[in-house]
This record gives C-alpha cells, structure tokens and sequence, in this order.
C-alpha cells in the first residue's frame, strides 16, 4: 500500500465582498496514508492547521451534507463541494470542484486494493 498525496487548488469563502472571478485559488495537500490509518484522510491548508478525519465523511458529503463538530462536507450544486473546517481559531470554509475530491478518493481505494492472485 502506498501513500496518496495531491495537490489541489480550493477556494477559501469569506464573507467579503468579492466578485467570483476575484477569488484566488489557494493550494491544498491532500493526503492519505493507509499504513498510518486507512480509514481518514488529511487535508493541509496553507498557513493553517492540517485537519484528519473521516474518508466515508468525505465521500458521503459528495452526495449529501454530513459532519459534526470539527469537519463538515456537503455538495454545492453539481460541480462544487464544500468542507468546513473548525478549529479554536475559527471557521475556514473551502471550496472544492468535486471531480478534485472525486479523484483524490478513487485515487485512495486504488491504494488499498490488493492485487489478484491467481
């Protein structure tokens, strides 16, 4: 089993007065790692803290909103996905095109499949 990592570009919400096309992408990690514990999944924000939680929260928020306490995902129309982080800092709300999210998670269960032997 292998490590996944991917980098990706999000957007961070705020409550700022600025137009869509303003908006700068700001690089995320993500990253899995089944030998450290294959059920969670890390997302690292720049000059923030680096969150773990659950790959299932993940993949469930895709479809529906879910997540209490420290991370909630939930999909924004059909492109779109968004993952609230919070922390004793404060809310970051980032958002995610899905197919990003998509191929991080697919990338993840091909990591964990174990070949066929025949």
């Amino acid at each position: 089993m292998s490590v996944v990592e991917q980098y990706a570009r999000a957007h961070i919400v705020t409550d700022a007065d600025q137009a869509e096309e303003e908006r700068t992408a700001v690089p995320v990690v993500l990253r899995y790692d089944p030998e450290d514990d294959p059920r969670s999944v890390r997302f690292g924000l720049p000059d923030r803290h680096e969150w773990t939680f659950s790959r299932t929260l993940l993949e469930q928020g895709l479809r529906a909103p879910v997540g209490t306490g420290e991370v909630r995902v939930w999909p924004l129309g059909r492109v779109q996905a968004v993952v609230e982080f919070h922390s004793s800092d404060g809310v970051s709300v980032v958002q995610f095109e899905s197919k990003t999210l998509l191929r991080f998670l697919r990338r993840t269960y091909m990591a964990t499949a174990q070949p066929v032997s025949r």
